[in-house]
């Protein structure tokens, strides 16, 4: 039996797809071939220039290490208000005539409560040889006869609670029986959150200001970069190349001075947490459980270098877009 053979048109279509692929290849590759060859040609002209670019990524990079350097000392001062949020305590002053089994008790109720962490009762008698101990009174409380002292619940808050949900549960407090008087120094902890949250906003503007600054100083040494070429980009023109065809090694230029002003930050950054690591030694051994203070971590780097490339890549393309408008050939 004779083989069956596709007809032509079949076979002339499959060629006709597999040039479509080809092609398709093709254009991507040299697509990719063109980009690679403007990257490194940018970063050796940048080379070719070096003292110059030396001092723009370094002025770049001071820049980008102070509101990042802000946004670390935030960050852990965060961790340090938490800790000594752990420390806060309320002192619940029970009644004169209440007996050590009710507040012990009152005690254990409160433990229960969703925003209590922990309770400890002090009755009126062990306050009484606490005092006696920690005073040179003893003399003076046997004279008294009668202890004077009330019977006191300790109640720790959750770490969680922010200083006015602190408030909020000494008003509470206060209002049970048999407590007399709810007593909290928070003064020093509103006094924490307000200056954290200057800090942190002050940072958020600072950063702002200075990404702005960082814009411009790209876009000035692109400025530069171009009337230097100025007579190139004519001539250049003047041969049919595209605004996209001559913009393009100009935006991967900012691009290099964004990320290697990203590194000099990471590098300033470092470079001050290292000097500072004595008294930061000191400080986080003056706590008990251990105060762990963190630097950007990997996540944290990775998006200083993001906002780099991102702050010289804008930078640049204001600039050539509107330089480049202004060029034509004479």
């Amino acid at each position: 039996m004779a083989e069956r053979r596709p007809p032509h048109h079949s076979r002339a279509r499959g060629r006709g797809s597999s040039q479509q692929t080809n092609t398709s290849h093709s254009r991507l590759g040299s697509w990719g071939a063109t980009h690679a060859r403007c990257l490194f040609e940018s970063l050796g002209r940048l080379h070719r220039r070096w003292v110059a670019s030396l001092l723009t990524t370094l002025v770049i990079g001071i820049a980008l290490a102070l509101p990042t350097g802000l946004y670390v000392l935030v960050k852990n001062l965060d961790t340090l208000a938490t800790s000594w949020h752990q420390s806060v305590r309320i002192s619940l002053y029970l009644e004169q005539d209440v007996s050590a089994d009710a507040g012990r008790s009152l005690a254990r109720d409160l433990r229960g409560q969703s925003d209590i962490s922990n309770t400890r009762f002090i009755s009126a008698d062990q306050g009484l040889a606490e005092f006696r101990k920690a005073s040179n009174f003893g003399a003076a409380l046997d004279a008294l006869g009668d202890n004077p002292l009330p019977g006191v619940i300790e109640v720790t808050p959750k770490a969680r609670l922010t200083p006015a949900a602190v408030g909020d549960l000494v008003d509470q407090l206060a209002r049970r029986s048999p407590v007399d008087h709810a007593a909290l120094d928070q003064a020093w902890l509103r006094r924490l959150s307000a200056i954290l949250e200057l800090i942190w906003r002050a940072s958020w503007v600072i950063g702002v200001l200075l990404s702005a600054a960082v814009v411009f100083i790209v876009g000035n040494t692109i400025r530069l970069d171009i009337e230097n070429r100025r007579q190139e980009i004519e001539v250049m023109k003047l041969l049919g190349a595209t605004d996209a065809f001559i913009r393009r090694p100009f935006l991967y230029s900012g691009v290099w001075y964004g990320l290697l002003g990203a590194v000099v930050a990471l590098i300033v950054i470092g470079s001050c947490y290292l000097a500072l690591g004595g008294p930061l030694s000191t400080l986080t051994d003056s706590y008990q459980d251990g105060l762990d203070l963190r630097g950007l971590g990997i996540s944290g780097s990775f998006s200083v270098l993001l906002i780099g490339v991102a702050l010289g890549w804008i930078g640049c393309a204001i600039t050539v877009n509107r330089r480049l408008a202004e060029i034509e050939p004479r």
